[in-house]
């Protein structure tokens, strides 16, 4: 895991050490263990690299790395079954003279060229510079774990891990108003119509599942899509040996993801995600030792997780680790922490798995396990209820029996006439949902008139037509919903120098999971059926057959009442006002505290977006 940055250009004055070294001292956080730098002959590549040593901890690891002398590379990331591609390349002829992945994934390009990302199981983003074809090869992992921005404007390509490097390499810091003013409105912090769009106007992100060819010698770039998933092809599978091999699929990304050579721990909420993957530890874990763990407690709140994952620490015999957020620490991390992550984000929710990662860089930890991406794969949150019943709608036996078990379980499910005519008419319905947003949007009556007027963009308002459950699984993991999660993820572990590091999204077991029936992911009342079929014989029941769907949720209504936070959020408001961007009605509000996952959020939104300035 590491920082990477880089400029490609035709003008060798643009390129220099100094400039490279400007953009990874910007991103010195996310590789503590070391910097390189490297400018081909020709003056008109040049890279740089920050250092996270996680394999093969000799200097052989350092990058940039070069191969066969025509391959350069800057690679952040980990491709967990680099063992397995590394022999069948040797196979194939190819030699290794270390024992890191990024040895084997330039020995993957150099075979496969473009096809080798078909070989990687991992989270990757990284760049590969031909010197013979003068051209780079640039790559971002299936679901966008790892991130990559560029700005190019012809001239000169500057890309990097983080934006912050392509400000320090003078990239101008030019807000995108049509998205700020989405995320004021909506809470939306990505396009949906256009995934590479960032709240920069010239910065853009290269979309998950894709790889981007610059030819230098030409000047063009080409962005081609590599990777989808299969939402329409369902296996004819028992739920016992969809258990099974779900069982197996996760057994084998946890082990690959154990793959390290230092000490890894895992995140423990107590929920059913991070208690499985705990599981799958305790089954495959050789040596005597306890798996230290690492948990957000939130001692009174009612929401608080700290009795289920004490259970699952007990049950394991672990080293558990607690961190206490509060509106305190909020205060004084709330700069960093917006530092870190760059673009606005929807609620306080992310600061506790800020804690957790810092905890687990306080106890030595440099690579974590996590639960993310269970949720938008197997349909964990609760708002995939009603469209699992629209797409059973026309089966009213199954319908009724799924709405009693949710009573039972003390789960609200809001199902009426309406819900059954979107499952008839499901292009209406978007239709519909879009007319909505468009008012949401224009009919905020904080916002001003001339801001609205000025960067409105009816084309970036888009819902999908969804007929079955699997069209919003598909939509919130390839297209909005899981890559914001992730970005999330990346900068708040990399702010504190750790590699986070998620089973839940090994390729084969995400198309697995899409694979099945959805009375496989929802069923008798339980979300993420299958997951709880299959983990049932290695947890407490009490975790297995849980309900209350929390995910690291903080006290954030609570926070927001603070005197603390009432004065950020007054500076914040004055600054909007005084940008043209809020009416001045708004300074005599009071303080709308709401909980984390609100969906009127808007006082969260104004101080976010007043940083964004």
């Amino acid at each position: 895991m590491c920082g990477i940055a880089g400029i490609i250009s035709r003008n060798p004055n643009q390129i220099s050490t100094q400039r490279l070294q400007q953009m990874t001292d910007a991103l010195a956080h996310r590789g503590p263990d070391g910097e390189g730098f490297w400018i081909n002959a020709s003056n008109n590549v040049g890279f740089g690299h920050r250092r996270l040593a996680i394999i093969d901890l000799s200097d052989a690891g350092k990058q940039p790395m070069h191969y066969l002398n025509r391959y350069s590379i800057t690679y952040n990331g980990e491709l967990y079954n680099y063992i397995e591609l590394r022999e069948t390349l040797q196979q194939k002829g190819y030699s290794f003279r270390t024992q890191t992945d990024t040895e084997v994934l330039l020995a993957a390009y150099d075979c496969w060229k473009e096809q080798c990302l078909q070989q990687f199981d991992g989270m990757f983003a990284f760049a590969i510079w031909d010197e013979q074809e003068q051209n780079l090869f640039a790559a971002r992992d299936r679901f966008g774990e790892k991130p990559f921005y560029y700005s190019f404007d012809g001239e000169q390509f500057v890309f990097a891990s983080e934006m912050k490097a392509l400000w320090a390499a003078g990239i101008t810091r030019s807000v995108d108003h049509s998205m700020l003013l989405n995320y004021i409105a909506l809470g939306w912090v990505k396009n949906p119509a256009d995934l590479s769009q960032t709240f920069y106007q010239n910065i853009s992100n290269l979309p998950q599942a894709h790889y981007l060819q610059l030819s230098l010698q030409n000047g063009t770039n080409e962005i081609v899509q590599y990777f989808d998933l299969d939402k329409e092809t369902t296996l004819s599978i028992s739920e016992a040996d969809a258990a099974e091999q779900l069982l197996h699929l996760l057994n084998t990304s946890v082990k690959r993801r154990l793959r390290s050579d230092v000490e890894v721990g895992t995140s423990l909420s107590g929920g059913l995600d991070s208690s499985s993957i705990v599981a799958m530890i305790n089954q495959l874990q050789t040596r005597n030792h306890k798996l230290q763990t690492f948990t957000a407690s939130f001692p009174g709140f009612e929401k608080d997780e700290t009795a289920y994952a004490k259970q699952v620490a007990d049950k394991f015999q672990l080293q558990q680790h607690f961190v206490t957020p509060t509106a305190d620490t909020l205060s004084n991390d709330i700069e960093n922490l917006i530092f870190q992550q760059e673009e606005p984000f929807q609620s306080s929710s992310i600061y506790a798995q800020y804690k957790v990662y810092e905890l687990a860089k306080q106890n030595n930890i440099k690579v974590i396990l996590d639960g993310q991406g269970a949720d938008e794969t197997l349909a964990g949150y609760h708002k995939y209820i009603h469209w699992f019943l629209q797409e059973k709608s026309r089966e009213s036996s199954v319908v009724n029996r799924e709405l009693k078990a949710f009573t039972d379980h003390h789960i609200s499910v809001d199902w009426s006439w309406k819900n059954k005519l979107a499952a008839r008419f499901p292009e209406f319905t978007a239709v519909q949902l879009e007319n909505k947003a468009n008012k949401a949007v224009l009919n905020h009556k904080f916002i001003s008139n001339h801001y609205r007027k000025e960067h409105f963009n009816k084309k970036s308002i888009y819902k999908p037509a969804v007929s079955k459950l699997n069209d919003l699984l598909y939509y919130n993991t390839m297209l909005v919903g899981l890559e914001e999660l992730l970005r999330y993820a990346d900068r708040n572990s990399m702010a504190h120098g750790v590699e986070v590091r998620l089973p839940f999204l090994s390729h084969e077991l995400v198309q697995f999971i899409f694979s099945l029936p959805s009375h496989y992911k929802i069923n008798n009342g339980f979300t993420k059926n299958i997951l709880r079929q299959c983990i049932k014989e290695h947890l407490p029941a009490a975790i297995v057959y849980r309900t209350d769907k929390v995910g690291y949720e903080p006290p954030q209504q609570q926070w927001m009442q603070s005197p603390a936070f009432a004065e950020l959020l007054n500076q914040s408001r004055q600054k909007l006002v005084k940008e043209n961007i809020l009416r001045k009605s708004i300074l005599q509000q009071p303080v709308n505290a709401q909980p984390a996952h609100a969906v009127n959020n808007d006082d969260w939104r104004y101080f976010c977006a007043a940083h964004l300035l």
